[in-house]
């Protein structure tokens, strides 16, 4: 029997130590990969869907588990229910005022998906099941904040046919909510996913404003519009438009304010690339340069520097390894809100990246992601101290007599975090099966996990985990265990409340 498997079959019967009994999913039927995959004519934003999206919204959240557990036993689809909880979210939770906190319950749903896909066939179900009862906590703050709902589009407002993209960038442009609301109904009626996804990344990138959940909600919005199908996009982008429409008090279109220069500095810099592709050279040396920088100098330092790295032929690749290693090393230097950000913003910039036709907007996301490193180091600052601890730095601690496990490291992940990432180190440098590792992390953030951060950090980092450059992966994710939950932590309330239900 392959390691994977026996990790599966043991994380089934529930012996690994801290992983629980997990017995109870048994009523549920596995969700097989293929099941996790887009059909394009299962489900329409029509009478079809609808009744499944009000049974979420007006069930109580005591009972909402329950009665999905009972739906999911007798049939309905994973691609149904997505689809139903992601229209459940952006119907009723308002991204203000920041794009973040309850609206977690939006930008937490391709996370789950992420997490499930990854998952074993008998855990699938989880992430799903845990984001349908963190949308009623955040239904519920919403509910206390005013009862906020996505409002029907004013039709007399649509702009004209091939007129709505121009309208779009104006609206945009001028942060005009009701303008950019009628422009974006239009375009999700009319215009291609491509096309879109790369006008929305753009725009979902040009301010600081947030902690980078404008770009993640961009990032997880259109991943999410994958899996569920183009025909549920008018208010899926309908909310993310006026997510990105966030700001406080004057216009950023006719006022100088801090978080939109270093993205309008970067669009003048875009001239000065002259490179004209993307391969490039591998250089360890450029990576390790980016990453000091990114430790020690200002947002312009590190733009300026991605810039003179593409002009000297340097592959993106290696520029990217820089900012995701970077990101791990903020989080080590706080491991908190603040310093998980990076790591979950360097994601959704990645993808963006390697997403987007546009070359205007890859150019600008790279210098965007290099910038915004420098701005969350100086935010660290405000929420106390911010330690000297570097990624490149960190040792491998002494194995143990037998071969060490995934157990081994987990049993000190949330306890002493430098002990964690070093038996990490030690894990994955000894030729540890980082699968199981992986396997292991995901599986006790579904046990562990209290929050959203929980599902997105962990989505996150282990997706960039595998677009790493093999020297530096095993870092990577050795600085990911500052924020991982660990084997010994008790489980989450959620858990006993699934066991429960599904024993209905």
């Amino acid at each position: 029997m392959s390691h994977r498997r026996e990790f599966l079959r043991l994380a089934v019967a529930g012996p690994l130590v801290g992983l629980g009994d997990l017995t109870f999913l048994s009523r549920l039927r596995p969700l097989r990969a293929e099941e996790t995959k887009l059909h394009p004519h299962l489900v329409r934003l029509d009478s079809g869907i609808e009744p499944l999206v009000r049974l979420i919204e007006e069930t109580p959240r005591a009972r909402l588990i329950e009665e999905m557990g009972r739906r999911v036993r007798a049939g309905l689809s994973y691609q149904v229910l997505l689809a139903a909880l992601m229209l459940a979210g952006v119907r009723n939770i308002r991204p203000r005022p920041h794009v973040g906190f309850k609206f977690h319950a939006v930008l937490v749903v391709n996370s789950a998906h992420l997490a499930s896909i990854e998952s074993p066939d008998q855990h699938r179900w989880l992430p799903i099941f845990w984001a349908l009862d963190n949308f009623k906590s955040g239904q519920a703050r919403n509910i206390e904040e005013g009862g906020w709902r996505l409002a029907p589009v004013d039709e007399s407002k649509l702009p004209r046919l091939g007129k709505a993209m121009a309208a779009f960038d104006h609206a945009m442009t001028s942060w005009d909510e009701a303008a950019a609301d009628a422009a974006t109904a239009a375009l999700a009626r009319t215009g291609g996913m491509n096309a879109l996804f790369d006008r929305f990344a753009y725009y979902g990138c040009r301010d600081f404003r947030d902690i980078g959940h404008k770009i993640i909600f961009v990032a997880n919005a259109f991943r999410t519009l994958q899996v569920i199908g183009w025909h549920h996009a008018e208010p899926i982008l309908r909310s993310l438009a006026f997510a990105l429409l966030k700001h406080d008090g004057a216009n950023p279109a006719t006022n100088d304010l801090p978080p939109d220069r270093p993205g309008r500095r970067n669009l003048e810099r875009l001239a000065a690339i002259r490179s004209e592709g993307w391969e490039g050279k591998s250089d360890a040396s450029a990576t390790h340069s980016l990453l000091q920088t990114i430790r020690t100098g200002s947002e312009s330092d590190a733009a300026e520097q991605v810039i003179d790295l593409l002009n000297q032929g340097v592959a993106a690749s290696s520029i990217w390894d820089g900012l995701l290693l970077g990101a791990g090393e903020l989080l080590m230097r706080q491991p908190g809100i603040v310093g998980l950000h990076p790591l979950t913003t360097a994601n959704a910039m990645h993808y963006c990246f390697q997403t987007c036709g546009e070359e205007r907007t890859r150019r600008l996301l790279l210098l965007q992601c290099a910038s915004f490193l420098p701005l969350f180091r100086e935010a660290m600052k405000n929420r106390g101290e911010v330690a000297e601890t570097r990624i490149d730095l960190l040792e491998s601690s002494a194995l143990p007599r037998e071969t060490p496990t995934p157990d081994w490291v987990f049993a000190d992940v949330g306890r002493d975090r430098a002990a964690a990432a070093a038996k990490t180190l030690a894990y994955l440098n000894s030729g540890g099966n980082a699968r199981a590792l992986v396997d292991t992390a995901r599986l006790l953030v579904f046990l562990k996990g209290n929050d959203s951060h929980d599902y997105k950090f962990s989505s996150a980092v282990l997706e960039d985990y595998r677009h790493l450059s093999a020297a530096f992966r095993h870092r990577f994710l050795a600085a990911s265990t500052y924020w991982f939950r660990g084997s010994t932590a008790p489980d989450n309330a959620f858990v006993s409340r699934i066991r429960e239900a599904l024993r209905a």
